[in-house]
């Protein structure tokens, strides 16, 4: 009942089911695709009890629940009556970007199978802990029963992928089942006698064949032509028989064209990929690593992350093993050891039932719960977590380790790093750096998760001139209304990981000079700008949330880079209906960069409407 009425008020507070496009999830996260993203209110979401957090990337709407999302998935598709795969639903989908597309395409595809695949790759590697110890005979039937069952997911993955990309393109997605099966049929296992490729042909048509057990690239594009040819059928034949015959002709066409054209050329790419990313990857391992285990953790925020995946699969599809999963294993061992860090500090008692929960769930590969409930809200604990995981990232890249099946970075991950001939030093080494970033986060969190009270000077309240010594204002750059910064639909911001400062909500096209200063910096884009004021406050106008994917469009620069400006100069003008149109949230932050300069960075003026040239803020000076 409890997920049913999460389900319900997601339903509401995302604009209703009559809003909704399609809806997928991955292992935390309700992925959404709405008409219109303004009407959705994300910030009644978050203070929905049962979601952790709400983010707008790639476009998506993304509400973040934890481990039991399927549940609450299923509930909200019952209700919703939602079918992902109907041809006018997805006729509707609003225009994105190249980014935006790709990443819609691979969590669609992907994120359905990843349960599927992350269970059979941990049975995988505790099946390796059981033959090295000597607990299972490997020439017993029981082994082979077990192999079997942690080897038939990736044996069959192109019937998976089949299934889920088919799906993700709007076809009948049983016939992707089917597509994927002719690649793994044991007739074909036959042909090919247990070599890499022979000669063969279907009619006239010369093929290569070569296997496709556990491959990814190819199935993919194959479904993407069956789904093209589907639908275009479908227009032609008659509906009393289209649902039969049109998926007959697409399957005849497509399976001759896999074997002979997609295939050989798909799975030449896909060494292509893998050859490529791994002499990228040898210039400079353990900066290579550093820097991906750095970084990770912020691509999960904005949902990017997705991008990875099929490079994790392509590479264990090529060669058996991957060299980028162990590199993601510090980095959810850092921010899991940041949020411990400040659970053990924190004497609030739903805080520390917050934090231990969130560890326990970063233990085992779901980090968005540590994130957004303890290690965001302070900027320290986040920062200090990626610290961590830099460090043991570039203990990995020394050593180079391989996970020899697929799976999320947690604890089950150092079974999955076991090569068949036992465990070498590597896996030692991968071990001792997810504990070393979870160790420094950990402690560095403890010690310096949360700045110390600043010592002020008293100030009396009958001395007006010291008291305004010590403040500055910062004017209002536009008209319209106002609102906390922590109410913007995007964490980065919402956080105040970029500084502290307000939002607006702008209801006219213009932003002016705050105070008088000197243009520092201005997007290509024109989306936003860097203001460094006479009394060296620095000021980023961000119009727009994820406006930058814009290109430029619907903005124009009225300054260029280095101009000495007064206060109520007009620098950027900008067409608000044509943003919205285009699908986009105008809310601006107004964000004070060196914030950490300032005792105290507050709103001066009314959450209410503002004009341009109102004091915005108040700063206190050190």
């Amino acid at each position: 009942m409890k997920n049913k009425e999460l389900a319900e008020n997601i339903i509401q507070y995302v604009g209703g089911k009559d809003n909704v496009i399609s809806l997928v999830h991955c292992a935390t996260r309700l992925r959404f695709v709405l008409k219109d993203h303004n009407v959705a209110n994300a910030e009644h979401l978050k203070k929905q009890k049962g979601i952790i957090m709400v983010v707008e990337s790639a476009g998506q709407f993304q509400v973040v629940i934890g481990n039991n999302v399927n549940e609450v998935y299923q509930d909200i598709m019952a209700l919703g009556h939602f079918d992902n795969s109907d041809e006018q639903t997805i006729a509707k989908k609003p225009k994105q970007n190249i980014l935006s597309k790709l990443i819609d395409i691979i969590s669609g595809i992907f994120a359905p199978i990843l349960a599927a695949l992350v269970s059979a790759g941990i049975l995988k590697g505790l099946l390796s802990i059981l033959l090295i110890c000597g607990l299972l005979d490997e020439k017993s039937s029981t082994t082979t029963f077990l192999i079997v069952i942690a080897d038939a997911a990736f044996y069959y993955l192109p019937m998976l992928l089949g299934y889920s990309a088919v799906k993700k393109f709007g076809g009948n997605a049983f016939f992707g089942i089917a597509l994927g099966g002719c690649l793994v049929h044991p007739d074909i296992i036959n042909m090919l006698g247990g070599s890499l490729q022979t000669q063969t042909h279907f009619f006239f048509i010369p093929i290569d064949l070569i296997p496709y057990s556990s491959s990814v690239i190819p199935v993919i594009v194959a479904a993407w032509v069956y789904s093209f040819l589907e639908k275009n059928f479908n227009k032609i034949f008659h509906d009393s028989f289209k649902k039969f015959i049109s998926p007959m002709f697409g399957l005849l066409i497509t399976v001759p064209l896999t074997f002979a054209i997609i295939g050989p050329v798909s799975t030449y790419l896909s060494n292509s990929i893998a050859a490529g990313i791994m002499f990228v990857y040898q210039l400079n391992p353990v900066i290579a690593s550093a820097i991906l285990a750095s970084v990770w953790q912020i691509l999960v925020i904005f949902g990017v992350h997705w991008g990875m995946i099929p490079l994790f699969m392509n590479n264990l599809s090529v060669s058996g093993r991957d060299f980028l999963m162990p590199i993601i294993i510090p980095a959810v061992f850092g921010q899991t050891g940041a949020a411990l860090g400040m659970t053990l500090r924190s004497k609030d008692k739903e805080f520390k039932a917050l934090g231990t929960s969130s560890v326990l769930s970063g233990l085992f590969g779901v980090t968005e719960p540590a994130i957004y409930g303890v290690n965001l809200p302070s900027k320290r604990p986040f920062i200090f977590g990626c610290i961590g995981a830099a460090l043991g990232g570039a203990i990995v890249g020394f050593y180079q380790p391989f996970m020899y099946s697929f799976g999320f970075a947690s604890v089950f991950s150092f079974a999955q790093l076991i090569p068949i001939d036992g465990i070498n030093i590597s896996v030692f080494a991968t071990i001792a750096a997810s504990a070393l970033a979870f160790f420094i986060a950990a402690i560095l969190s403890y010690c310096f998760g949360v700045a110390k009270p600043k010592q002020v000077a008293e100030v009396s309240n009958n001395d007006e001139e010291e008291k305004a010594a010590t403040q500055s204002q910062i004017s209002s750059p536009m008209t319209g209304q106002l609102i906390p910064l922590s109410q913007v639909n995007d964490p980065t911001f919402a956080s105040g990981l970029m500084g502290k400062g307000a939002a607006i909500i702008p209801s006219v096209g213009q932003v002016f000079a705050p105070e008088d200063g000197e243009v520092v910096s201005l997007f290509r884009t024109k989306h936003a700008l860097g203001f460094l004021t006479d009394s060296q406050a620095e000021i980023l106008i961000h119009v727009g949330i994820d406006t930058v994917k814009l290109d430029g469009q619907h903005f124009e620069a009225h300054v260029e880079v280095g101009a000495k400006v007064k206060k109520g100069d007009l620098l950027l003008t900008f067409d608000i209906e044509a943003i919205k149109q285009a699908g986009f949230d105008v809310t601006t932050p107004v964000i004070i960069s060196n914030s950490d300069e300032y005792l105290d960075v507050v709103i001066a003026h009314a959450l209410t409407s503002i004009e341009s040239g109102e004091t915005l803020l108040t700063l206190s000076h050190k």
